[in-house]
């Protein structure tokens, strides 16, 4: 099996916690909260322990916040590779109103990064990485780093086997999807940031994977996939377009469906499966992670009960 190295430059000490409701100017007596470790990359690596896989996982901590981030990473199995971050690891909090289960989410910042910081993370991660692994970039790049963050990345490792495998949004997205001299061998986005980049709808599946086609032949990656929800996975390539069905399951929670679909994609990958398999294994994970409640994830099986649900067709 190659090597899986999940990259989190933003990670987060999630607190999840309810209250009976929410209403301002008075004091709101919470639930004993969860604690979990966030941050996308330590999603996709936690989905993959989850499903009985290994990877190890690059994470940017710093402060007291980032050694009580350590020890849920250590507790949870994964095997971090810790890079210290330039300040206080960032928490997150989310408050569910039980009389109408709305939810309230608030991010506090991160550290600032400076340039030294950033290179002295890009050398690190360098050292990291095997050379002929799979690359997982996922979530959001620290304070202070340019858009081309994860594109300068991909660059640091073009003379190297290393397969990238990207999953990011908002400004780093954009810049990626613009076409890259040196492109991450697969880009994942969602449906909204599709239709975002897009500046359309996109309707149907042919509509996703016609787009996912146009950003292969621009340079964006080697392979696009963009999600549709419950109606699966659409993947491009520059000679092929597939889709691939989700499971029909009931729906709990959506949080780390994402990730989920990642550490299955990749994880499949590592083991030798085709892209195709590959699509339907992050397929299965992904249904699962929406049956947990909460920032569960997903579980081995669940995804393997989905598997025969998700069916991969060409477009």
């Amino acid at each position: 099996m190659r090597d899986i190295l999940t990259v989190t430059l933003n990670p987060a000490l999630d607190l999840a916690t309810s209250v009976n409701h929410i209403q301002p100017n008075v004091k709101l007596r919470c639930a004993p909260p969860d604690t979990d470790p966030g941050g996308g990359g330590l999603n996709v690596a936690r989905a993959i322990h989850q499903i009985g896989g290994a990877s190890r996982c690059f994470v940017a901590l710093g402060g007291d916040t980032g050694q009580a981030l350590l020890k849920l990473l250590l507790a949870a199995g994964l095997t971090p590779v810790v890079h210290p971050a330039p300040g206080e690891t960032r928490q997150s909090l989310a408050v569910t109103d039980l009389s109408n289960m709305d939810q309230m989410r608030f991010m506090l910042p991160g550290p600032d990064w400076d340039l030294g910081h950033i290179d002295a993370m890009r050398t690190a991660l360098r050292k990291a990485a095997t050379g002929d692994g799979y690359l997982v970039l996922s979530g959001s790049g620290p304070s202070g780093a340019a858009p081309d963050l994860y594109a300068r990345i991909c660059s640091d490792f073009a003379e190297t086997e290393e397969e990238i495998i990207l999953d990011t949004s908002g400004p780093a997205l954009a810049h990626l999807a613009a076409g890259q001299a040196k492109p991450p061998f697969v880009l994942r986005m969602d449906q909204h940031e599709a239709e975002d980049l897009a500046r359309r709808p996109l309707s149907s599946r042919t509509d996703s994977a016609a787009f996912a086609a146009s950003l292969v032949r621009r340079g964006a990656a080697r392979l696009v996939i963009v999600a549709r929800g419950a109606d699966g996975s659409v993947m491009a390539q520059a000679d092929r377009k597939l889709h691939v069905s989700a499971a029909p399951v009931t729906v709990n929670s959506k949080v780390g469906a994402g990730d989920s679909f990642v550490g299955g994609f990749t994880l499949a990958l590592a083991r030798g499966a085709s892209v195709a398999e590959a699509m339907r294994y992050g397929s299965a994970a992904a249904s699962a992670a929406v049956m947990t409640p909460g920032t569960q994830l997903c579980h081995l099986e669940d995804t393997e009960r989905n598997l025969p649900e998700c069916q991969v067709t060409d477009l």
